[in-house]
Formats: structure tokens, C-alpha cells, sequence
């Protein structure tokens, strides 16, 4: 064991700098678990401190260095969005407290137990929540650590007595080539988190690095029709594989995929080219019928019975905000998706084009950091031109600062040089919202898209549809 994990193990007071995110609040769940004393800050409340102080972990409002003196730690964790110049970070440097970041004391906990690590640029959260569900139903016990929640279990993160972990691994800062699973899953390969990754031949150099990590004893499991993880079979002899996609060409395969009309989908799994019976979701697209081949594939390495696994799937609700449904009033249908990439906006709206194959789709959708914004601009457009009615918010920055010249309209004026007309625009995500609800009629669809705050527009709607006329209550921020 090395020093410094061997520090981060004997800590007993623990302080963790954006303690409001999923990934961090789960982490805090875990050590609280785990027996270590817990406390936290972030610079506003949200639903995930709601949780950690439910279960009587303190929070913060704001970052200050008092708060070492208030809380004492011996261990500070910070998330990836707080920067190396915040004061709590630089006094605790300054103190001689141990500093780590979330994924290298996640890792710690990960390495010491069988591992499965479900890695991708899109399909993490549901993938790796299906396969913490399938876990637990077959009475394994999972310890689970997820970016989103997941409906099934009601958390991001839980401590389990079983060995298996099941965690969801994250390459937007290269984090991930921390953990050694015993099962790597790979969703998908694509070019995302431009400010880390310059292009794509980076981004699939950082998933060769992941999976050289594996447990000798281990296997990939790998989404092989994806054009991403293709390019790095090309590339990487890799042993231990196991495939999966749509059709008879792998080791897992679907094929009859059957979209059912309101939600769902019904498929006929094979193995190895053998049919063994149909499975059935209640989430819908193809998207996460690849999600449930990777889950199916990893369960039964772990020697999981596969009727209980597919019966697991069947009772399958999905992750929060990975296409939920939110409501439903005077014939109008609400859903949320935490897109933010033009692939899982094409995912997301092909979901709902075949759901709903004879409605009005309207999409309020939120790009998500400047940077992705200014890279994949054109890509955004043709994916959003799947909609009728486009409701297009400012930028979400996250952490990050404006760009010159770095707007919403970057998507805005390609939409309309492809010709796409019902493209609605304002200043602020309320202001939106107002324009949005004159628009929207009986018998509409409405999604609201992305990673920011937009997800809090959609029971704004519903309640301004209730009222007939009403102002849409401000989202907030």
C-alpha cells in the first residue's frame, strides 16, 4: 500500500469542496458509511445536499478557509470543477492537510474490490445504474457510486457488504485511467470535453491508457459497432474481450427491436448468434438497448443467472433526467434529458420520434460550456433540425469563463443556413420559458435538454399550462 493512500485510509475527518454535485455528494455518502466524519461546501444548495444532510453530513454555503478551522479535516477532496487557487485548497496546502481529488480517493476505495467500471462518453449513468440494479437483485450487494440517480435505488451512491463495486468512470479529465476494474465497459468513443482532449485520436489514446489498467483476471466489454471503439480495436490487440451491438455479429447482439408506442422497447437477445429470448424495457431507444447488452454481458462475467438479469431490466426505471418523464397536463407531455453532446441529442429525440411517432416535438435545449459550444456548433444544429420547434438558451458555462464571440446563436445561425425556421431565442432562460409556453398546444411533446439548469423548466410549463396564461415561475439559478 503506498503512502498516500495509506494517509487517505487513516484519515478520520473528511471536508469535501463541491459537495453539491452528484459524483462528490456520493462519495460523501460512501466515507459517511464508511465511518470517517464528513463535512462539505459548495457555493449553493441543491438537491444532492439535500441528501448528504439528510443523512446529518454538514454543509457549507460558499468556500472559505474557516472552514478548515470549523471543521478541523484531515483529509480535503476537491470535484474537478473547483480550480487549485481556492482559498480552502491553498490553506490546506499552506496547513500541511492531505489534498486529493475525488476520483483518486474513489479509486482507492474501487481498486480494493471487484470492480466494474463503466467508462464511455455517453450511456455511463444508465448503463452502470443497470447494472448496480441487476446486482442488487440478485442478492450481490453492491457498493455503487453513479454521476446521476438512480430511480431503482433512490441514490447516486451506496455502501455494500457484497465484493462487487459498481462505479461509474469519468474521462473528461483523464480521472479515469485511476481505477483497475475487474470489468472495464466501454459504451462509446467520441470526441467530447474539448478543452481537455484536442481531438479524437486523444480522446481514444486516453481510453487505451484506461484499459491497459484492467485486472489481468478481468475482461472489456465493449460496444464494438461503435465507430469510436472500432478505431481502438484497430489500434489495440486487446485480450479478454467480450462484444456487444445491434445484430448477430457479437457476442451479445439484439435484433426484432420492437419501439412500443407511449415507452419501452422489446428485443430478442442472442448469444453468440444464438437467440435466447426476448427482453423487455421500460425505458426506450436503441441507445439503451445497447445500455442492456453491456449490462447483460457484464452481470453474467460476475456469474449472474441471466433470467434474473433480464428480469432485473425488465423492472428497469432509468437513471433521473436520462429522458424522465416530468408530466403531463391539458394534453401536453413534459420530458427532461440531460443531453449535452449531439450524439445523445440524437439519441434522445429518435427515442421520442418513435415513442411518439405522430406528435409535435418542441425541445428547449441548453448547450452546455463554451467550449463544446464553439467545437461542435454544426454538430448541435443537425441534431436539434430533429425537432419541430426549437427553444435555443444561453450557454450554461459551468466552470468555465466566455469565449469572444462564443454565443448560443454559434447553433442558432447554422440551424437557420440548413434551413430550420421554428427557432426560438431570448436572453434569459426565463424570458424562454415565456416564449416557449405561447408556442406550445394540445397534443404537443416538450423535452427540455441538456446538463445546466434547465431541467427545472419543465414543471414551470406544466404548472403555466395548469393556470391557462399564467407567467411561467422563474427557473432560478
Amino acid at each position: 500500500m503506498d503512502v498516500e493512500r495509506q494517509k487517505v485510509m487513516d484519515a478520520k475527518r473528511v471536508h469535501l469542496l463541491g459537495i453539491g454535485g452528484a459524483g462528490m455528494s456520493g462519495l460523501a455518502l460512501l466515507l459517511k458509511d464508511l465511518g470517517y466524519e464528513v463535512s462539505g461546501c459548495d457555493v449553493a444548495r441543491t438537491c444532492y445536499t439535500d441528501k448528504v444532510e439528510a443523512r446529518s453530513i454538514e454543509v457549507a454555503l460558499g468556500h472559505g478557509s474557516d472552514h478548515l478551522d470549523r471543521y478541523n479535516p484531515d483529509l480535503l477532496i476537491y470535484s474537478s470543477a473547483v480550480a487549485a487557487t481556492n482559498p480552502e485548497i491553498v490553506e490546506a496546502l499552506n496547513r500541511g492537510i492531505l489534498t486529493a481529488r475525488r476520483a483518486e480517493v474513489l479509486s482507492i476505495l474501487f481498486n480494493s474490490r471487484i470492480g466494474v467500471g463503466v467508462a464511455g462518453t455517453h450511456g455511463k449513468t444508465t448503463t452502470s445504474s443497470m447494472i448496480s440494479l441487476i446486482m442488487e437483485r440478485s442478492g450481490q450487494n453492491p457498493t455503487v457510486a453513479i454521476g446521476g440517480e438512480l430511480c431503482d435505488i433512490g441514490c447516486n451512491a451506496k455502501l455494500g457488504e457484497g465484493a462487487v463495486m459498481v462505479a461509474e468512470l469519468d474521462e473528461s479529465d483523464g480521472s479515469f485511467e485511476l481505477f483497475a476494474p475487474h470489468v472495464a465497459v466501454v459504451t462509446n468513443i467520441d470526441w467530447d470535453h474539448v478543452d481537455h482532449y484536442p481531438d479524437l485520436d486523444s480522446v481514444i489514446d486516453g481510453f487505451s491508457r484506461f484499459l491497459s489498467k484492467r485486472h489481468v483476471e478481468g475482461v472489456t466489454v465493449l460496444c464494438a459497432e461503435d465507430v469510436g471503439v472500432r478505431k481502438l480495436l484497430a489500434r489495440e490487440n486487446l485480450s479478454g474481450l467480450i462484444t456487444y451491438g445491434l445484430g448477430p455479429s457479437w457476442d451479445w447482439g439484439a435484433q426484432r427491436i420492437e419501439h412500443l408506442a407511449g415507452g419501452g422497447v422489446v428485443f430478442e437477445l442472442l448469444r453468440r448468434g444464438i437467440a435466447t429470448g426476448k427482453v423487455q424495457l421500460s425505458v426506450s431507444g436503441e441507445h439503451n438497448v445497447l445500455n442492456a447488452l453491456a449490462s447483460l454481458a457484464a452481470a453474467d462475467f460476475l456469474g449472474v443467472n441471466l433470467t434474473e438479469a433480464i428480469r432485473s431490466l425488465g423492472a428497469f426505471r432509468g437513471a433521473k433526467r436520462r429522458l424522465q418523464f416530468v408530466g403531463r397536463t391539458e394534453g401536453v407531455d413534459v420530458y427532461d434529458d440531460y443531453a449535452h453532446h449531439p450524439r445523445e441529442i440524437v439519441a434522445t429525440l429518435t427515442a421520442l420520434r418513435q415513442i411518439f411517432p405522430c406528435r409535435r416535438l418542441l425541445v428547449a435545449f441548453q448547450p452546455h460550456r463554451y467550449t463544446r459550444t464553439a467545437a461542435l456548433c454544426r454538430d448541435f444544429a443537425s441534431a436539434l433540425s430533429l425537432c419541430d420547434v426549437l427553444a435555443l438558451a444561453p450557454i450554461y458555462p459551468a466552470d468555465e469563463s466566455p469565449l469572444p464571440g462564443v454565443d448560443s446563436n454559434l447553433i442558432g445561425e447554422a440551424m437557420r443556413q440548413q434551413g430550420f425556421s421554428e427557432l426560438l431565442m431570448a436572453p434569459t432562460l426565463d424570458d424562454l420559458g415565456e416564449r416557449l409556453l405561447l408556442e406550445i398546444r394540445p397534443g404537443d411533446l416538450v423535452v427540455t435538454v441538456g446538463a445546466g439548469n434547465i431541467n427545472k423548466l419543465g414543471k414551470r410549463l406544466l404548472n403555466a399550462i395548469k393556470g391557462k396564461g399564467q407567467n411561467v415561475v422563474a427557473v432560478g439559478a
